[in-house]
């Protein structure tokens, strides 16, 4: 249901965005430099990166500046980087899975069957629809060719279509798959079919927070993955699934069991360490606000 109340906040020159910014407490030495910085990413963004350096709602904590906002910007910004190639990473290798799986079990349109999914999939057809204008629209050469010479079109083979469909597509596919598909596939990153369709949903989400350039480092998570049992993802080792570490764990968990990708792997969490150390130092709760324990980096699942 929709708030009756009517929208009064007015526009605001950038001239003015800097007023009210030091109405509210904060430094701002430089202010042709800040208005440069908020005519490049927008008030309403940089608004965002302001409430880590709040002591309450619009009331910036004693000796802030604009500058430090400015730094943990920029600090989010190469750690969603950072975050954005693990994803691509483990994107890639659950599609790969999925398709590998699905097709030699169902064949190459088994996802064009209703009965190789759960009951609960009501919009089962809304999804398929989806994938067919995905096909229809696409200028990939495969599908072009797909297209030309065979019948079937616009459905592809799973492991066709698997290139194409979106990673939100295919994340639905999982969690409503019949218990032994999640099963099959969860297996193979040693985890419950539960935890898997979760981390799916999650990763997905992430993502499009990465492809939004939305903040990451102090965010809340929306959407939560589950977590598997065993004390290495629980307190003091981890000690929520609400923040970015529980992220970072998973990225590293699932990274163990791609071979491929080991090594680079290990180079990304060196560099993620390196770059978790440069966290807002006038924060002191920092860590905090990502989720890390004093100890995080020798958490097992991390190592």
């Amino acid at each position: 249901m929709s708030s009756s109340n009517s929208y009064k906040k007015t526009w605001k020159s950038h001239q003015e965005q800097i007023q009210l910014l030091q109405s509210r407490g904060m430094i701002i030495a430089n202010t042709d430099a800040a208005i440069d910085f908020l005519r490049h990413i927008g008030y309403y963004r940089f608004s965002g990166f302001c409430l880590a350096f709040e002591s309450s709602r619009h009331q910036f904590l004693p000796g802030i500046t604009f500058e430090d906002v400015q730094v943990a910007y920029n600090f989010d910004c190469d750690l969603r980087d950072l975050v954005t190639e693990a994803l691509e990473i483990v994107e890639l290798d659950f599609r790969s899975s999925v398709a590998h799986h699905f097709g030699q079990k169902h064949g190459p349109f088994g996802h064009t069957e209703p009965r190789n999914f759960i009951s609960k999939f009501h919009r089962y057809q809304a999804w398929m629809g989806r994938l067919q204008k995905e096909a229809d629209r696409s200028n990939e050469l495969f599908a072009k060719h797909f297209k030309e010479n065979y019948c079937e079109f616009p459905n592809l083979p799973i492991w066709v279509i698997n290139e194409i469909m979106s990673f939100g597509a295919m994340s639905q596919m999982c969690k409503y798959m019949h218990k032994e598909d999640q099963k099959a596939l969860a297996h193979q990153y040693r985890l419950q079919p539960k935890v898997f369709a979760s981390w799916t949903h999650h990763l997905v989400y992430v993502r499009n927070l990465c492809a939004h350039h939305s903040r990451l480092w102090d965010r809340i998570w929306s959407i939560k993955p589950k977590l598997p049992h065993g004390c290495h993802w629980m307190p003091p080792y981890l000690p929520d699934n609400h923040r970015l570490f529980s992220t970072l764990l998973i990225l590293s968990h699932i990274a163990k069991h791609c071979p491929a990708v080991t090594g680079y792997m290990q180079q990304w969490k060196l560099r993620v360490e390196k770059k978790l150390e440069q966290s807002p130092s006038v924060l002191k709760n920092a860590n905090e606000l990502m989720g890390l324990t004093a100890e995080w980096k020798i958490n097992p699942i991390w190592k």
